[in-house]
């Protein structure tokens, strides 16, 4: 039988704490052949913080983690059976698996983050922002444009009472 992906329920924030004793358990029960990869879907995103650039690393299915493993009773039971794990995704019984496609859809998502970070935020044209880096710092303005491939925004910042077009990057603005 083929190791197939899937998806298991954690308690939210322990994800990292459930895979390393997922790890441990295997391990320790010498079922290290019967699993594959144990992954806690994230990605880097970029903010400012005190005026640096940070990166930070953001789940994007917080509670879930996903594993590759040959489904039988006693993978079904270890995995079940570890602290923090409140099952799997599907029936109790008969877990779904994800496709190959589904799975290596996530894992590239992964790798894009982790190559390319995201900004901490998403825009989209007429979000407010305030500005937190750089000369127009501490003013407020509507985004009009967004280039994502860039990873620049246009802000209309008040200027003397005149709406001015602002180019700044992702990271230099906040949303109200």
């Amino acid at each position: 039988m083929a190791k197939q992906w899937y998806i298991v329920h954690t308690y939210s924030g322990f994800e990292h704490k459930v895979k390393s004793a997922l790890e441990e358990r295997i391990k320790a029960e010498g079922k290290e052949l019967l699993f594959g990869q144990i992954l806690v879907p994230t990605e880097k995103v970029i903010e400012m913080v005190k005026g640096q650039r940070k990166a930070s690393s953001r789940k994007f299915y917080p509670g879930y983690i996903i594993v590759q493993m040959e489904l039988n009773d006693e993978t079904w039971h270890l995995v079940r059976h570890t602290p923090k794990v409140t099952g799997f995704i599907g029936s109790q019984e008969r877990p779904i698996s994800l496709s190959e496609e589904e799975a290596q859809g996530i894992i590239q998502q992964m790798e894009e983050g982790t190559q390319k970070p995201k900004p901490k935020f998403r825009f989209e044209k007429g979000d407010e922002v305030r500005v937190v880096e750089g000369p127009f710092a501490t003013f407020s303005g509507i985004i009009d444009e967004v280039m994502p491939e860039k990873g620049k925004v246009r802000v209309l910042v008040s200027i003397f009472g005149r709406s001015t077009p602002v180019e700044l990057d992702f990271v230099q603005v906040n949303r109200v």
